[in-house]
């Protein structure tokens, strides 16, 4: 019969827990990353390849978080991404 005291252990219990916390960072990153290409798409607003890959691969919540501010309200996707910002603010509280 196999050991499997591991799998109930305190060091077995924090790496599912650190899983849980990568898990639920990586899907709010992913919800930002929607919420920009949504808005794009709601407004009409015509987006390259390159700048649908840009956000998609963007994994600082400050910067999504000034790409959603600018793409509520820009004219043009290169308003969006025409200049990162130097200090966004407090993040929204929850």
């Amino acid at each position: 019969m196999a050991d499997l005291s591991f799998y109930i252990s305190p060091l077995s219990e924090e790496i599912r827990e650190e899983g849980r916390v990568q898990g639920r960072a990586e899907g709010r990153v992913q919800a930002w990353v929607e919420g920009i290409l949504y808005v794009f798409d709601v407004r009409g607003i015509d987006v390259t390849d390159e700048m649908r890959r840009r956000v998609a691969t963007c994994g600082d919540m400050k910067l999504l978080r000034h790409w959603l501010g600018r793409a509520i309200v820009a004219g043009t996707a290169a308003e969006v991404f025409g200049e990162e910002p130097t200090d966004p603010g407090p993040a929204p509280s929850r």
